[in-house]
């Protein structure tokens, strides 16, 4: 087995691996003094923006690779060796650190008395025996899978295996670091293909040789995919590999053309200014999550002064805007200020659910007025004739008026009676011949219309109902006191039959 000093001295390498805080140090940031750098989070950057992000620079001093674990040395081996200096430097000196000395606090335990290591121990003993994997890896079935994982906006780390590869310790101690570090951001799960050999089969994995990671990225589309992880297995190479593929959904814009934000639409949208580059990873994973409920944007900012920044009413950053459905604009959060990505995720998407919320009311309001436009009872006029009274419609209600007081007292009563009568009228008009539509007329602008009815063109009416069947050309009124009660009554009668119909003295027509 070979581990990578990096042109360290036996001494400091010994020390590093022996210690375990320096070895995790190491392990993440590449020195064991445990110094993360925070950059901006884009495509091969993995470092933070006060925790817009998180991880570090270096390079890793395990450079295991899948597969390697086969070729360790044989069962029982108690020594294994270093190599110094750069690549190609061939350097190279075997020390005799027994694994009870170097490993026993990286892999939990000793390797005497029968403790387990890749499939290698002071005894002798393979870990061929051991069935499941660390307890603090979820378990993930096919149903788990569906519900929990597929198509629900968060990035999981994936560890596909059968109880018989070798080295299952050391992945599942890589992937419980990855998954700790990145809290918040991602999930991690174990899938046992020996019990669940139909599930595995479906995804299309095959762990023979050697354990399995994919990660189920959302990093190409809004639509997540399994994406295998195939380079050397050590933290700080996994989770650049999990940070490239979280979420890509905000859109990055120019604060010159703030359009596309602002524009009224169906999905309130928001927007991140921050000093960053590329995409923080915190806005990406939110993005991630709560897509389907934002549209996500993002802009570089770096001058607080900037009359494009003024005009969005921000005084620090960075900063969140939000647009409701109907274009107001309202600045959830300014100066942010997070403790760590776990819990800047919670924080911002609480301030996302809050907005959602306003949302909904102004979303709420606008379709109850809306569907109030909609239930008013339209003026009859020449233009809406055919459509309320013409031949294709086998009745029409008609409240007639002779004044503005009368006008508001019918539309209430018909407005009321038409949605008493909404599901009635629905069947209706899916297929019955009997299906009835709603209208007012001005008798004091339509008197011509009246007296196609009647000579007296009811003059003498304030207001009455009129139920005209266009296509038969006959006519029913309702006169004299019109209370809703007394309309829905009426219009009962005529829908059941109950009214005596009059054939009109001629076509009404509307000038």
């Amino acid at each position: 087995m070979r581990v990578n000093a990096k042109s360290r001295k036996p001494s400091t390498t010994y020390d590093i691996l022996s210690d375990e805080q320096k070895r995790k140090n190491y392990d993440l940031y590449g020195d064991e003094k445990g110094t993360p750098g925070f950059d901006a989070g884009g495509p091969g950057e993995h470092d933070g923006y006060t925790y817009f992000t998180s991880g570090g620079s270096g390079q890793s001093g395990f450079n295991f690779r899948p597969g390697e674990w086969q070729n360790m040395g044989g069962q029982g081996s108690k020594s294994f060796s270093f190599s110094f200096g750069g690549p190609g430097s061939g350097k190279q000196s075997s020390y005799g650190f027994g694994f009870d000395d170097i490993f026993s606090n990286f892999f939990g335990g000793g390797m005497g008395g029968g403790s387990q290591f890749g499939g290698f121990s002071g005894s002798g003993k393979s870990e061929h025996g051991r069935k499941q994997p660390a307890k603090s890896i979820p378990s993930v079935n096919s149903q788990l899978y569906r519900k929990e994982i597929v198509d629900n906006g968060m990035t999981w780390l994936l560890f596909f295996y059968t109880p018989n590869l070798q080295g299952i310790q050391y992945y599942e101690s890589v992937i419980e670091e990855v998954g700790t570090s990145l809290q918040g951001a991602l999930k991690i799960g174990s899938i046992n293909c020996e019990s669940d050999a139909s599930f595995c089969k479906e995804l299309g994995v095959y762990p023979r040789r050697e354990p399995k990671i994919f990660v189920y990225s959302y990093a190409s589309s809004e639509k997540g995919s399994l994406v295998e992880y195939d380079g050397d297995l050590v933290v700080k190479s996994l989770k650049s590999f999990c940070q490239d593929h979280l979420p890509r959904i905000s859109k990055r814009i120019n604060l010159n053309n703030l359009d596309a934000a602002s524009e009224v639409g169906r999905l309130p949208r928001v927007l991140l200014l921050s000093t960053k580059k590329s995409t923080p990873v915190i806005w990406r994973v939110l993005s991630g999550l709560h897509r389907k409920r934002f549209v996500f944007y993002d802009a570089e900012v770096h001058d607080i002064l900037d009359a494009s920044v003024r005009k969005l009413g921000i005084d620090s950053l960075p900063a969140i805007i939000g647009w409701l459905s109907n274009g107001e604009k309202q600045i959830l959060k300014s100066g942010i200020s997070v403790k760590d990505l776990k819990s800047a995720i919670q924080e911002l998407g609480g301030l996302l659910d809050n907005f959602e919320k306003k949302n909904r009311k102004v979303v709420s309001v606008k379709k109850d007025h809306t569907e109030s436009a909609e239930r008013d009872i339209p003026l009859l006029t020449t233009s809406n004739f055919i459509d309320i009274c013409g031949e294709k419609v086998p009745v029409c209600i008609i409240g007639v008026f002779r004044s503005s007081a009368t006008r508001d007292k019918l539309q209430k009563i018909l407005q009321s009676v038409s949605q008493k009568s909404f599901s009635r009228r629905q069947t209706l008009t899916s297929g019955s011949r009997d299906a009835v539509s709603y209208a007012l007329l001005d008798a004091s602008k339509q008197q011509s219309f009246l007296n196609a009815f009647d000579k007296s063109g009811f003059k003498s009416s304030d207001k009455l109902l009129v139920a005209y069947k266009p296509k038969r050309g006959t006519y029913a009124t309702s006169q004299g006191e019109i209370t809703e009660e007394a309309a829905e009554r009426f219009i009962s009668s005529v829908l059941n039959g109950d009214v005596q119909f009059t054939k009109a003295r001629q076509k009404p027509t509307l000038k």
